[in-house]
């Protein structure tokens, strides 16, 4: 997974947010530099483009040696405090989704565990993103943790994946763009990276916050 990258776009703001879905990162995930603002120029000549440096943030440093076994234990209380009887396994790297290949990664399983994906995976992102404030303030360093509940993220991407491949198809075919639904970060990179080398189809995220979604265009 790339460290950093830098983008260009019509605005620090576009450009920031298409290195973010390459990285698959958020905001407070990353060091943003601003290369060049970028200037509109006059009647389209001379004008520039806004470039960014987009730089993830060091997960390691001095953190606990046991940082998986603290976030664990944290993890295993929320669900107790939950009442919800499950499991809890520490996942080796190579087991985990493209999702941040966060250094951290757990695997809960159980009965009934709907409740803790939700509605498009949101209820998830919460709690991953609840998880990593917990552990955040109880270790004083930034952790990103991988959260996967009965493999959801791991079917949810293959088929995303799937559904990239046939969707290209679609586009290249009848030469119009598509745009798919609203998807969460790591959602948006499963696609962006399906499609990378594409031959006839490229990618770009539009939207702001929660609305932000993929439009899949034919290449000119």
């Amino acid at each position: 997974m790339k460290e950093s990258l830098e983008s260009s776009a019509n605005s620090v703001e576009e450009a920031t947010n298409q290195a973010l879905d390459q990285l698959g990162a958020t905001r407070d995930q990353v060091k943003v530099t601003v290369l060049s603002g970028g200037k509109k120029g006059i009647l389209g000549f001379g004008s520039e483009m806004a470039r960014v440096r987009v730089e993830l943030i060091d997960p390691s440093g001095d953190q606990p040696a046991d940082i998986a076994g603290i976030a664990k234990g944290i993890l295993e209380e929320l669900l107790g405090k939950m009442d919800l009887e499950a499991s809890v396994e520490i996942l080796p790297q190579t087991a985990r989704t493209e999702e941040e290949e966060a250094p951290i990664g757990f695997s809960v399983r159980g009965d009934d565990l709907g409740i803790l994906i939700g509605r498009r995976g949101q209820t998830l992102s919460s709690l991953q993103f609840l998880l990593r404030l917990m552990v955040g303030h109880q270790t004083k360093a930034w952790v990103p943790i991988n959260i996967d509940v009965e493999d959801y993220k791991l079917r949810r991407a293959d088929k995303l994946e799937a559904l990239a491949l046939r969707l290209a198809e679609q586009v290249s075919a009848r030469r119009t763009p598509f745009t798919l639904e609203p998807m969460l970060p790591y959602e948006r990179r499963i696609i962006h990276l399906a499609l990378a080398d594409h031959p006839t189809v490229t990618t770009e995220s539009v939207g702001e916050g929660e609305s932000r979604k993929v439009v899949i265009r034919p290449k000119r």
